[in-house]
């Protein structure tokens, strides 16, 4: 019983989770700004993002999933993620985890 009741929960969980593209290679990777402030302030850190690639290789949408700390390397990671371009045809949804390190 146990057992069907942690499979049904995968499952739902696997639908309710949108697939991600792991085929999806950047041709023209832009590197994020590392923000000033947090220079100065030694900080480090990481962002997450998913982004959706239109037909034309372009990355169309960009979200923040995860980020620590917040509220410090968001903007620059969704800038840089902003300007990557796919090659064409290759449109789906992607994710990347954008370390911040001095």
């Amino acid at each position: 019983m146990r057992t069907t009741v942690i499979l049904a929960a995968a499952m739902l969980m696997a639908l309710a989770t949108p697939a991600l593209a792991a085929d999806l290679k950047p041709i023209k990777r832009v590197e994020p700004t590392y923000p000033p402030d947090a220079a100065r302030s030694g900080k480090t850190g990481f962002v997450e993002v998913e982004f959706t690639v239109d037909a034309t290789g372009k990355v169309a949408s960009v979200s923040v999933v995860d980020a620590k700390p917040a509220r410090t390397f968001e903007a620059a990671a969704v800038k840089a993620v902003k300007q990557w371009q796919f090659a064409a045809g290759a449109d789906g949804r992607g994710k990347v985890r954008l370390n911040f390190s001095l």
